[in-house]
């Protein structure tokens, strides 16, 4: 048994991991797509174009003849992006994941075809139909066996609550090898071993809106983890949400405008949970605030409006206090100050009407939450554009910006005292006036207590532990700090 790696070693994108279990087996946990400077190939010797370099990323240049099976941890573009090029590639294995993924992936792949491949009505869904036809859904917290092609060899997999995104899971991986055993005249009989490998996917934060936090395996023989925020702490929940409140009354004194980029899946959700609850507080307080009840809260993004009918859908998959809310007859991501914007001509007449009403007092003031969450496309872009070098506006970031994307530089550029920073969009220079602001506690990735947490609760600890997904910096600290939890285990960061 040998596990590969054909992303998210080098950084946070492009997870893609191959468990070899014997020469004739393997399994692929997620295929997902590189992102913003992972995209290029970082091979200084490659004379290759920057379309050339992002095409060899999308391309599957790993041997597939072995691959049984797919397994989705959940859907997120970094960890499903490349399915179509592996479905190109011939791959016809099942594709595991659970109820509630299966329900957003086929949603989540024609959007990224329409995006970067294609606007092909015939392809697209020729694409859909094939990854439905391999699609099998699977519940929580039951075992399903993966036919190899052996006789010695058995795998079966579970999906445990990852409290990421609706329907996120980690996987248990459950390897069985049978050995003969002839002992002279004794009649033959089996040796069975097992080996649990266990691959992490994106933890969730605990105490996060919406989704119960994940709760640790009993057992794990070897561990692959993630360590986005593998060398940082988040605030605590009460906290951030003040500062989401103080940021947010701070920025719309002026009447300006809030952006705030986000995933349609998971953020998105969670800002509309959290900001309904902000608004019923105000509401109850004897001395009322109007502020909270004038501000329009504006959704730019038909994915996420599909998403979050998905998230109601999916309401067994909440945690006890957005239940509680339900029963007492209140509707977090539906509330009386949430317009969506959907079509591209609303999208174009939304971006114009803030343009043109700025500056008036009787106007309301306004927060967009857009896709992309790292500005790396999608409809924040064009919010951006207008209103980066407008002092009035506020950028909000409550998500990690991978190096390379918009939305790092912009984090980093937009601070500088001075106010000097500026970022290029579309080939033009654009300084940035706008005050910028990051909400770290908001992340929907555990930070390091949390992923030193989910090994230290395990009844029977890891003797292997190889950590993905992550910066340098972060990989190293988290690869410090389970070392001291684990003196003897074979702490390791994957290459």
């Amino acid at each position: 048994m040998n596990i590969q790696h054909h992303g998210a070693v080098n950084g946070v994108t492009g997870s893609c991991h191959q468990l070899h279990i014997d020469d004739n087996n393997s399994v692929l946990i997620d295929c997902g797509l590189f992102q913003g400077a992972e995209q290029h190939k970082q091979n200084k010797q490659d004379n290759k174009s920057t379309a050339e370099n992002i095409a060899d990323n999308l391309a599957i240049d790993f041997d597939i003849s072995t691959v049984r099976a797919l397994i989705i941890t959940h859907c997120h573009i970094d960890h499903v992006g490349r399915i179509p090029y592996l479905l190109a590639a011939g791959f016809r294995g099942s594709i595991y994941a659970t109820e509630a993924t299966a329900a957003l992936l086929p949603l989540v792949i024609e959007d990224a075809l329409k995006v970067g491949v294609t606007r092909n009505k015939t392809i697209i869904a020729a694409c859909i139909k094939r990854l439905k036809i391999q699609l099998v859904p699977l519940k929580y917290k039951q075992w399903q066996q993966i036919n190899l092609i052996s006789d010695t060899q058995k795998a079966k997999i579970k999906f445990q609550m990852a409290g990421h995104i609706l329907g996120s899971a980690y996987v248990e991986v459950d390897l069985i090898s049978s050995i003969s055993n002839q002992q002279n005249s004794k009649p033959k009989s089996q040796l069975n071993s097992k080996h649990r490998v266990v691959f992490s996917g994106d933890l969730g934060a605990p105490y996060a809106p919406l989704l119960p936090a994940p709760r640790s395996p009993y057992r794990a023989d070897t561990l692959v983890i993630e360590s986005t925020y593998g060398d940082k702490n988040h605030q605590h929940r009460k906290d951030r949400t003040k500062q989401l409140q103080q940021i947010i009354e701070t920025a719309v004194s002026d009447n300006g405008v809030v952006l705030i980029p986000a995933f349609s899946i998971g953020r998105t959700q969670e800002l509309l949970y959290e900001l309904e609850k902000i608004i019923h507080q105000h509401q109850n307080k004897k001395k009322q605030s109007t502020l909270w009840q004038n501000i329009d809260i504006i959704v730019d993004s038909p994915m996420a409006a599909k998403f979050t009918e998905h998230y109601k859908n999916f309401k067994s998959l909440w945690d006890k206090e957005a239940k509680r809310e339900l029963k007492s007859g209140r509707h977090p991501l539906s509330f009386e100050q949430l317009y969506t914007v959907d079509s591209h001509q609303e999208h174009i007449q939304t971006i114009e009407y803030l343009i043109q009403s700025r500056g008036f007092a009787k106007v309301k003031p306004a927060i967009v939450i857009a896709a992309s969450g790292m500005c790396s496309g999608g409809r924040i872009v064009n919010y951006l554009k207008p209103f980066l070098s407008d002092k009035t506006a506020d950028v909000l970031f409550v998500g990690y910006q991978a190096q390379g994307t918009l939305g790092r530089d912009i984090q980093k550029y937009g601070t500088k005292p001075d106010k000097s920073g500026y970022v290029f969009i579309d080939g033009k220079r654009i300084d940035i006036k706008a005050r910028i602001h990051t909400i770290s506690g908001y992340s929907a990735h555990a930070d390091q207590q949390g992923l030193i947490n989910f090994v230290k609760r395990m009844r029977h600890k890891p003797k292997h532990i190889k950590i993905v997904h992550g910066d340098e910096t972060a990989k190293k600290a988290l690869a410090e700090a389970y070392q001291q939890l684990l003196p003897n285990a074979n702490i390791e960061i994957a290459k």
